[in-house]
């Protein structure tokens, strides 16, 4: 069964398998999925399902009232000595496809700035609209970048996320953005349809990976019931060998994995730590 969307501009701070005491800060409509991916993989179902009626009216929350949600929030926990991590934008969406989605993130880091300065801004996004100069304008304003890339070609791209552009113009795209992390997630179906954990997939994603220059990759698979009912994860033994690729060509790489009960396994060359629950593509 599908998440439920997010009804709220704030939300957490969530126990990310990634990224720790996550504050998460949700840019899209409540109750309202909107996405220009639909990922089989998708914890929040298909877009089909979950989309606003012919001529609903899409209610963006206002740069206004995503500034004074998080200033309430951080003042809050400034308060009664909470720890955080760091601010996270993702929610039930792309966070990018705010209109005011420059304007947002200006208002996210001043608040930041002026109530948690020690705190990183990080930002988990699908990638396709980080070729917009101002949406990559505003994305070099977060202090982490964490960028979708789950195939190196576009054939598998669309079968995997339904992706509204082509790979090789979200690798240009990522090039030009870096330094940033690449989050992949690797599953395939019982049909054979799906599948990006081949050899000569992995191969292809490799090149792309090359061609972006990448900080780091995390990689991972199905923790939560996913769009596509037939899709099913990638193996222990195939990510830590699609990590051992991605380290072969330089590029620091890390493997993420649900484990028994609700917690999820971290695991590098150097650590390996156990977090709780992840909610909101976290």
């Amino acid at each position: 069964m599908a998440l439920p969307l997010l009804d709220r501009i704030i939300y957490g701070p969530v126990r990310s398998r990634r990224l720790g005491a996550s504050l998460g800060v949700n840019l899209l409509p409540p109750g309202l999925k909107v996405c220009n991916m639909d990922c089989a993989y998708c914890q929040y179902g298909w877009n089909r399902g979950r989309v606003r009626p012919r001529g609903q009216r899409i209610a963006w929350p206002s740069a206004q009232a995503v500034e004074t949600s998080v200033s309430a929030r951080l003042l809050r926990a400034t308060q009664s000595g909470e720890i955080l991590d760091r601010i996270t934008v993702a929610g039930h969406g792309e966070p990018t496809l705010h209109p005011e989605f420059d304007e947002v993130v200006a208002r996210l880091c001043a608040v930041r700035d002026r109530l948690a300065p020690r705190l990183p801004l990080a930002i988990l996004s699908n990638s396709t609209t980080a070729a917009a100069d101002d949406v990559r304008s505003a994305l070099a304003r977060f202090d982490e970048r964490y960028m979708k890339l789950d195939a190196g070609d576009s054939i598998t791209g669309a079968r995997i996320n339904g992706a509204p552009v082509s790979v090789t113009m979200i690798v240009d795209a990522l090039r030009a953005l870096a330094p940033i992390t690449v989050q992949a997630m690797f599953v395939k179906d019982v049909c054979g349809e799906i599948d990006n954990t081949t050899s000569g997939a992995v191969r292809a994603w490799l090149v792309a990976l090359e061609q972006i220059k990448a900080e780091r990759v995390h990689i991972y698979t199905l923790r939560r019931p996913p769009a596509h009912e037939s899709l099913r994860p990638a193996s222990l033994r195939q990510l830590r060998e699609i990590a051992e690729r991605v380290r072969s060509i330089g590029v620091a790489a890390e493997v993420f994995i649900a484990s028994a009960g609700a917690d999820a396994l971290s695991e590098s060359p150097r650590r390996a730590r156990l977090t709780s629950r992840v909610h909101a593509g976290l």
